[in-house]
Formats: C-alpha cells, sequence, structure tokens
C-alpha cells in the first residue's frame, strides 16, 4: 500500500511538473506580447517606455529563469498575480472554478445515470429498442456541439423561455437559479458524452451477460432486476467507471467552448481571455488547475477500481 501510494505522488508531480513546464514554454512562444496587451495601442509609447514595463513584469529574464520563480513560489503557496489586474492567480480562479466544477460534474451525473441506463437497456432488450439505442448513441457522437448550443438556446431560452440563454449565478447566491443556469450548457456537453457511456456500457454487459455465472443465476430463477443490479453491473462497472473518468477530463477542454457560448465566468472563459492577452501567469494557473483536477479523477478512479474488484484491492 506504502508502494502504490509513494507511486501515485511522484507520478502526480511528474505530471504537474510536465503540464506547467510545457504550458510556460507553449505560451512563451506563441504569437502576441503581454507588454504589447499590457501598453495597448498607444503608438507614443517609447521603446524605453516598452523595456521598463517588460522588466516590471519580470518579462525580461530568460525563460528558465521565470520558470524557476513560478515554481519557487507556487512552493510557496502562491501562483503569482494577474499582469493586468494586479489580483492574486488563486484569488482571481478561485470564483471562476465553482462555475466550471458546476457544468462539469453535472454533465458527468447526468451522462452516467443516462448512459449507463441506456447501455443497459440497448444490452438487455437488443432488437428494436437495442437498434434505436445504438442509433441515437452514433447521432450523440456525430452531433456537433456548436450547432446543438445554438439549438438548445433557440428552443429552450428564446421560444420556450424555460432557461436563460447565458450567465451563471452561483449556488450560494441561489440554488434554483444557479440550476437553471447551468442546464442549457450541460445538455450541449451531454449528448457526446452520454453515447460514450451508453456504448461502453452496452458493450461491457453483453460481455458480464456471456459468462457463466450469469446462466448460473437465471437458472436459479432470480428476477432478471435482481441479477442486474447485485451481479452484472457491479461486474461491468470497471470499464464504466474508465469512461467516466477519461469524460470528466475531456470535458476540462470541453467547458472552454460552453463558456464562451453561455457566457459563464469559468475557468475556459478565463483561459481563452488570458491566452488572448498573453497573461503567462493566468494561463499558468489555469493549466495547473486542470492538472490538479485530473491527479484527482485518476485518484478517484483507481479507488472506485479497488471498491469495485477485490482482485485490485488484494494487489494493493
Amino acid at each position: 500500500m506504502i508502494r502504490v501510494a509513494a507511486r501515485w505522488i511522484v507520478s502526480s508531480v511528474a505530471l504537474l511538473f510536465a503540464v506547467t513546464a510545457l504550458t510556460f514554454v507553449l505560451a512563451s512562444v506563441a504569437p502576441g506580447s503581454a507588454v504589447r496587451a499590457v501598453v495597448g495601442a498607444d503608438t507614443s509609447v517609447t521603446p524605453q517606455q516598452y523595456a521598463q514595463v517588460k522588466r516590471q513584469l519580470g518579462l525580461d529574464q530568460p525563460l528558465p529563469v521565470q520558470y524557476w520563480h513560478w515554481l519557487y513560489h507556487l512552493l510557496h503557496g502562491s501562483l503569482g498575480n494577474d499582469l493586468f489586474s494586479g489580483q492574486p492567480i488563486t484569488q482571481a480562479l478561485g470564483t471562476r472554478i465553482a462555475a466550471s466544477l458546476s457544468i462539469i460534474i453535472a454533465t458527468v451525473v447526468l451522462s452516467g445515470i443516462a448512459g449507463v441506463a441506456f447501455g443497459t437497456v440497448s444490452a438487455i432488450r437488443g432488437g428494436v429498442i437495442g437498434r434505436v439505442l445504438d442509433a441515437l448513441a452514433v447521432f450523440g457522437f456525430a452531433l456537433p456541439s456548436f450547432w446543438l448550443a445554438l439549438v438548445v438556446i433557440e428552443v429552450l431560452a428564446v421560444q420556450v423561455r424555460l432557461f436563460p440563454a447565458t450567465g451563471y449565478v452561483a449556488f450560494s447566491s441561489d440554488p434554483w437559479q444557479w440550476l437553471r443556469s447551468i442546464v442549457l450548457p450541460v445538455l450541449t456537453l451531454s449528448a457526446g458524452t452520454t453515447a460514450a457511456i451508453a456504448r461502453q456500457t452496452r458493450d461491457s454487459m453483453l460481455q458480464v451477460f456471456a459468462r457463466d455465472f450469469v446462466a448460473a443465476l437465471r437458472s436459479r430463477g432470480l428476477p432478471l432486476w435482481v441479477i442486474i443490479w447485485k451481479h452484472a453491473l457491479r461486474n461491468a462497472a470497471i470499464p464504466v467507471v474508465t469512461t467516466l473518468g477519461v469524460v470528466f477530463i475531456g470535458l476540462l477542454g470541453g467547458t472552454v467552448f460552453v463558456e464562451q457560448v453561455f457566457a459563464i465566468p469559468g475557468l475556459g472563459e478565463a483561459a481563452v481571455t488570458a491566452t488572448s492577452n498573453h497573461d503567462l501567469p493566468l494561463i499558468e494557473g489555469i493549466a495547473f488547475y486542470f492538472a490538479i483536477l485530473v491527479v484527482i479523477i485518476n485518484l478517484l478512479v483507481d479507488i472506485s477500481y479497488a471498491a469495485l474488484n477485490p482482485k485490485v484491492r488484494a494487489t494493493t
């Protein structure tokens, strides 16, 4: 157990280092300049003033030195300050992470419930129902997210007026309005993720139902729902849990598009703004937060493996 924990810690630290270092390099070599964004379109700025601003921002130093300074501050609990507002990165992103996590977690929960239900019915019933569900899964994969976002806004926000088209309300401010504000983004993201989980659930359930122990349970006269709920789903769960983890990680990138379309002040929207402004500290902070979420999800997936499969517990 100690070796497993040590291996997980080492791999997590290596992942965080690799992600932040690669982000730092890519953001530094990307076209644009934070100094130019700070100075703006003022043509009266002299080269000396430009150099002074660059020095004040710490961008006149070599790239390895800049990254080392960032790591030093990180080890002391600071992600630096926003180049434009001067606000600490942790404070700037602390108000945004709740919006992104609200959408991601709600999407994973909805996709997980719907995907497992559709996949299980498809595996058991087959026939016309199975083919219809398979067709819906393929349709969900192929459906463009940007088109679906426009459709749900037009239908559910403009025509029917059930939900707000844009904006986000914090849960602490008004739980009901919070729920209404995330419905459309969650529906947009859930189409493809539900399809992925449904297909994986269907394949896993078909494999489980082909095993001898299921035939033995049926011969004993156990109701089908008991076999599914107490035996089949548990044995089919590990591939589905893996898919859920992959879906969660994939949604970290999906929020960038959704938050732009629905004007949600989350990490994805901040990433777009920071990239356009070449705000390196803010970009690094967002990448660090995303990497932390990936580490946490991988840990939860490993814990789920151990809970679902006694053999995994025995090896750890």
